[in-house]
C-alpha cells in the first residue's frame, strides 16, 4: 500500500460518516491491507460514462460521498456554461439508485441549479427525452446497466440528451479534482427544495410525451394483427410501466408479464447478471413463454435502454444476438419505409466498430449509407445531432450496437428499450402474418449475403493489479502485431489510440478520422476480423470476433481456431 492510498484511507476513517453501512464496512476493513487498497488505492473513474464501480466505502467505490463530490463537480462546470442552469434526473431499480439521485439533487440545488427528477424510477431514455423535453442543460441517470448487482454508476448528458463527449468529461473531471470529499459544500434538504421549487418532481405530461415520441416509430397497418402472444420480463428493472404503456397504447395488448420479475429489486435475485444477451439472464422469462403459449419473450436490462428477445422454435426458444436483432431491423424498416413511400433521400443506418459488418451489406441494397463508430451509443447519438444541425434528421433510419442497443427515432439520444421493444413487436407481427418466423427471415439474408458470426469474449482483471494486466496486453497487441492469427493472415491494423491505419502488406499508413479510444481492430483475410479492447464499465477486456464464411459450421470451425489462439495471449 502506498503512502497515497494510506492517506486517503485515513482521511475516510477520520471523517464522520453519516452512512451506518458504511461505518462498519470501514471498521470490518481494519487489518485487510488488500480491501483497503482495493478501496483507496485511487478515485472511482469519472469519463464520457460518468461514474460506475462497486457499491461500498471508499474513494474507488459508489456511494453518497463519491455521488456527492461528482455531483459538486458537475454543478460547477454546469454553473459555469449556463446563466439559469436546470438539471434532470432518473435513476433505476439498483440497490441505492434513489438514495444517490436525492443526494444529486441536494448538491445541485445547493449549488443554485433547478432540479427536476422522476417521482419513480424511469428508464434511461426518459432521462435522455426529459433533458431535450424540458430544455435542461444536463442530466444525470442513476444506473450500472446491466452490471451485477454489486455495481451501480451514474451517466451524464448533455443539453442535447447525449452522454457527454470528451472534451466536456475533461473539464467536468477537472472540477471534481477541485472538490474534497469532505467538504462542507452546501446541501439542500430534498423535501425542503420541493416547498421551494428548486427541486421539481417530472410531470405526468412529460411521461406521455415520451410514450407519443416512441409511437412515432409505427411501421405496420392495421391490416396486421397484433394480437401476437408476448411474455414480457422488465428484469426486476424499469421497463414494465414504459414498455407495457407504449405496446398496449399500440395495440399489443396480448402481453404476459413475468410477474417474478416485475416488481423492481436491485438484488436480481433469479438473474444475478441481469443482461438480456445471456439465457441464465432469461430462463424464469423463457418458463413463464412455455406455460402460456407465447410467441415471443422480450427481455429489458434494469434501466431498460438494451432489449434481448427469444422467438419460439418447435418446443423450446430460441435466442437472437444484438447483431442479428440489428440486422432484422435495418432490413424490415428499410424495406416498410419504402412500402409505404416514406424513405428518404440518402439514407442512414449507424453502427459501431464491433458490431456486424452484415448491415453494410443489407444496407446497401437499399441504397442506405453505412456510418461506423466508436464502442459507445453517444457516437450514434453524435450522428444524430450532425444530421440534425445541417437539417437532414429525416436521413436516420437506425442506430445499433451489438450490445442489444437501438434506437430508430431522433427524439432520444440513447438507446432506448421501449423503442426497440416496440419495433421487435411490429417486426414479429408483420412476418408473422406471412406465417414467416424470424428465423426464417435471418436464414434468407444469410442465404443471400453468407453467413456472419459474432462472438464475444471477456476476461475479468479486478483490482489495481488487473488494471497494469490489461495495459500490458494492450500494448503488446499494439506493439507486436503476428502475420496471422490461425492461419488467418492480418490484412490491416485500425489502432484507434493513435487514430492510425496500417496495411501490413504495404506498411501504408492511414488516419482514422474518430476520436481516440484504446481499441485495435485486425483485419483478417475473408472479410473477417477481430478487436480487442478494454470495457469502459467493468474491469474487463472484451474481444470481438466477426467471422464471414459461406456456411454457419465452416464460421464456427474458423472462430473457434481463432478465438482459442487469441486466449492463450490472454492468460
Amino acid at each position: 500500500m502506498n503512502e497515497l492510498t494510506k492517506k486517503a484511507y485515513e482521511t475516510w476513517k477520520n471523517a464522520e460518516l453519516s452512512d451506518e453501512a458504511l461505518r462498519k464496512e470501514l471498521a470490518s476493513i481494519a487489518n485487510d491491507e488488500e480491501a483497503i487498497n482495493d478501496r483507496f488505492y485511487k478515485e472511482l473513474a469519472f469519463g464520457t460514462g460518468g461514474l460506475r464501480g462497486v457499491l461500498g466505502v471508499g474513494s474507488n467505490r459508489m456511494n453518497i460521498y463519491t455521488v456527492g463530490k461528482a455531483s459538486r463537480g458537475l454543478a460547477n462546470y454546469i454553473n459555469s456554461v449556463s446563466k439559469s442552469p436546470k438539471l434532470a434526473i432518473a435513476y433505476d431499480s439498483r440497490n441505492n439508485s434513489d438514495v444517490f439521485a436525492r443526494r444529486a439533487a441536494s448538491v445541485f440545488a445547493g449549488a443554485g441549479i433547478k432540479v427536476y427528477i422522476w417521482k419513480e424510477l424511469m428508464p434511461t431514455p426518459a432521462l435522455s427525452f426529459a433533458v431535450r423535453e424540458l430544455g435542461c442543460d444536463g442530466g444525470i441517470m442513476v444506473t450500472a446497466s446491466h452490471n451485477p448487482a454489486k455495481y451501480n454508476g451514474y451517466k451524464v448528458y448533455g443539453a442535447d440528451g447525449c452522454q457527454i463527449a470528451n472534451e466536456a468529461a475533461d473539464r467536468i473531471l477537472d472540477e471534481i479534482n477541485n472538490v474534497d470529499t469532505f467538504s462542507d459544500y452546501k446541501l439542500v434538504d430534498f423535501e425542503e427544495g420541493l416547498k421551494s421549487g428548486i427541486i421539481e418532481y417530472v410531470s405526468e405530461d412529460t411521461f406521455n410525451a415520451f410514450i407519443d415520441a416512441v409511437s412515432t416509430q409505427t411501421f405496420i397497418g392495421d391490416d396486421i394483427v397484433k394480437n401476437v402472444k408476448i411474455a414480457y420480463t422488465p428484469l426486476y428493472g424499469t421497463g414494465l410501466r414504459s414498455v407495457t404503456t407504449c405496446l398496449k397504447k399500440n395495440g399489443f395488448t396480448n402481453i404476459e408479464v413475468v410477474k417474478e420479475q416485475a416488481t423492481p429489486n436491485g438484488d436480481f435475485p433469479t438473474c444475478p447478471y441481469p443482461n438480456p444477451e445471456i439465457r441464465e439472464a432469461l430462463e424464469v422469462g423463457l418458463n413463464v413463454a412455455k406455460e402460456v403459449g407465447a410467441d415471443i419473450l422480450i427481455a429489458t436490462d434494469p434501466d431498460c435502454d438494451r432489449v434481448g428477445i427469444a422467438v419460439k422454435q418447435n418446443d423450446d426458444f430460441r435466442l437472437f444476438s444484438g447483431n442479428e436483432v440489428g440486422v432484422l431491423l435495418t432490413d424490415f424498416i428499410a424495406k416498410r419505409k419504402v412500402a409505404m413511400g416514406i424513405m428518404p433521400k440518402k439514407p442512414v443506418v449507424v453502427k459501431t466498430i464491433v458490431t456486424t459488418d452484415l448491415v453494410n451489406r443489407v444496407a446497401g441494397d437499399y441504397g442506405i449509407e453505412t456510418r461506423d463508430v466508436l464502442t459507445g451509443f453517444k457516437y450514434i447519438g453524435d450522428q444524430i445531432a450532425n444530421l440534425e444541425k445541417d437539417g437532414e434528421v429525416d436521413r436516420y433510419l437506425l442506430g445499433f450496437e451489438e450490445s442489444y442497443g437501438y434506437l430508430s427515432g431522433s427524439y432520444v439520444r440513447d438507446k432506448d428499450a421501449v423503442n426497440g421493444a416496440y419495433l421487435i413487436a411490429q417486426m414479429f407481427a408483420y412476418y408473422k402474418a406471412q406465417n414467416k418466423s424470424l428465423l426464417e427471415v435471418l436464414d434468407g439474408l444469410y442465404e443471400k449475403y453468407g453467413y456472419y458470426l459474432n462472438t464475444l469474449y471477456s476476461f475479468e482483471f479486478e483490482g489495481e493489479s488487473g488494471m497494469k494486466k490489461m495495459d500490458a496486453i494492450m500494448d503488446t497487441f499494439r506493439n507486436n502485431t503476428p502475420k496471422d492469427i490461425a492461419g488467418v493472415k492480418i490484412l490491416e491494423v485500425r489502432d484507434y489510440e493513435t487514430s492510425t491505419q496500417t496495411i501490413l502488406a504495404t506498411g501504408e499508413k492511414k488516419p482514422i478520422d474518430l476520436p481516440k479510444s484504446n481499441v485495435i481492430k485486425y483485419i483478417l483475410e475473408g472479410n473477417s476480423s477481430a478487436v480487442l479492447r478494454p470495457s469502459g464499465t467493468e474491469p474487463k477486456l472484451k474481444l470481438y470476433l466477426a467471422i464471414s464464411s459461406e456456411n454457419e459450421a465452416s464460421a464456427r470451425e474458423l472462430e473457434s481456431k481463432i478465438s482459442n489462439e487469441v486466449k492463450k495471449s490472454l492468460a
